[in-house]
């Protein structure tokens, strides 16, 4: 179950990093909408002041008003709360909106902010972008349907639309952000509007607190830096789990990044450059002391991201892999962890708790969908023959996807007593997450050469 690879330990290290992120995005987006991907992604691990709060799904409507120049004062009544939440925060909104009284009304059913409770009712700031026209594309299917279409390679029918966007930075929040092409929006006439000055200055402030914002993701790759080994020497478990914190703290910025600009060739650039991959005006062929030259960089990415996947061994097929339904290759363990987390997801969905607002069964499923991912990182490239990781760093990932399988198991402990599931469904839950469980041990034991590999023994 080792392997025997060629490449250095900064081609390894580099490669894992350059995967990390796609991977993570794709192994959540294959199974939850893209609304509530963003819900989810920022309650991962708990809310923190340094992920942006998005609480579009719980707000029933508000008001924000910009009648006033320089200040935006606002009400937004969120679900499950008496009192609005009330704004007071300098600056301007974008020009569509600077003078104005805005309204909206969320038409659709409201699902509360995981950590909702943490949001201060009141919110004192800076404005940050605040504008009724952002466009967006909208699909014009189902998000499911469109995402098989994509997995097949085709493009689903989709429009351009405008969304409400209204961003600001909070004193007691951090960056905080309602996003949504759903609202219901009244707009007054303006009662005032900017002048180029005034709307470069406008510009220039949103800029200047998305900055301070993209500051702190900065500090936090940082800190999970520090007390890393030097890439040339062994590295154990435990330091490639130094690593992975790192990848998340990097991963959480990309993502951050991409949604704030987007993904056209401007905002790739931007995205770059504050990710550190932009060397503009750097000299490529002089070595870097810290590390790889970008040369060498965009060689192993490149590499990793247009390499076609080597044909599995036969001999492993049901040990090792599996080929799905759609033809691709998978962990039998990962598969099954899978499968089970949309099928009790679905079930769910049908008892009409798809958007239940308990906690604990949105947690139980969460954190079941999320062991699958994290077991796709452990070993799917074990299924499609990539041979970049050595046993360290899949048991440290092994570990990672028992620790969200313990949360999802802890959950559904506090799910069952309040009769929400039918009984003979938590206890086809626990079984599942149990067999699940032992079936990670195994691994581990095995990655860390105390047992036989599957197969072997």
């Amino acid at each position: 179950m080792g392997y025997e690879s060629a490449m250095t330990r900064n081609e390894e290290i580099a490669q894992a990093s350059f995967l990390a992120i796609p991977h993570r995005i794709e192994g959540v987006g294959s199974i939850l909408s893209h609304g509530e991907f963003i819900l989810l992604r920022c309650t991962r691990g708990g809310y923190s002041p340094c992920m942006a709060f998005r609480i579009h799904d719980s707000v029933v409507r508000g008001e924000i008003d910009n009648r006033v120049k320089g200040i935006v004062r606002g009400n937004i009544w969120i679900e499950a709360r008496t009192e609005p939440v009330m704004l007071e925060l300098k600056g301007n909104a974008h020009p569509d909106l600077a003078g104005c009284l805005l309204t909206f009304i969320n038409p659709l059913k409201r699902v509360p902010h995981q950590h909702l409770d943490s949001l201060h009712p009141f919110q004192n700031g800076t404005i940050g972008d605040l504008t009724a026209s952002r466009k967006v594309r909208v699909y014009d299917i189902p998000v499911a349907e469109a995402y098989m279409m994509c997995k097949r390679g085709e493009k689903p029918p989709e429009h351009m639309a405008n969304c409400l966007y209204l961003e600001w930075f909070s004193e007691a929040n951090g960056r905080v952000v309602i996003e949504s092409a759903d609202y219901e929006l009244t707009i007054s006439a303006p009662e005032w509007r900017l002048t180029p000055e005034e709307n470069e200055q406008r510009s220039q402030d949103a800029a200047s607190g998305m900055a301070g914002f993209m500051q702190k993701l900065t500090e936090a790759i940082e800190t999970q830096q520090r007390g890393q080994k030097d890439p040339d020497v062994e590295w154990n478990e435990h330091d490639y789990e130094k690593f992975m914190k790192e990848a998340d703290a990097r991963t959480d910025k990309y993502m951050e990044l991409q949604e704030k600009y987007g993904d056209s060739d401007e905002a790739e650039a931007k995205i770059a450059k504050e990710m550190g991959w932009d060397r503009c005006g750097a000299d490529e062929s002089d070595d870097d002391d810290e590390g790889m030259s970008a040369v060498e960089m965009n060689r192993i990415f490149e590499k990793a991201a247009t390499e076609p996947p080597p044909e599995p061994d036969p001999r492993l097929e049901g040990i090792d892999w599996i080929r799905t339904e759609d033809g691709d290759l998978r962990h039998p363990l990962q598969h099954r962890c899978f499968e089970s987390a949309v099928r009790f997801w679905h079930d769910a969905d049908e008892l009409g708790l798809g958007k239940s607002s308990d906690k604990d069964l949105g947690q139980f499923v969460f954190e079941f969908q999320t062991t699958g991912v994290k077991l796709a990182g452990a070993l799917n490239g074990l299924a499609e023959g990539n041979g970049y990781r050595d046993n360290a760093f899949t048991v440290a990932y092994l570990k990672r996807a028992l620790d969200h399988l313990h949360k999802s198991q802890s959950a559904l402990e506090s799910v069952a007593p309040k009769k929400l599931l039918p009984e003979r469904m938590i206890s086809e839950a626990r079984k599942e997450l149990f067999e699940i469980r032992e079936g990670i041990l195994k691994l581990m034991d095995a990655f860390r050469g105390r047992t036989p590999p599957p197969g072997e023994g």
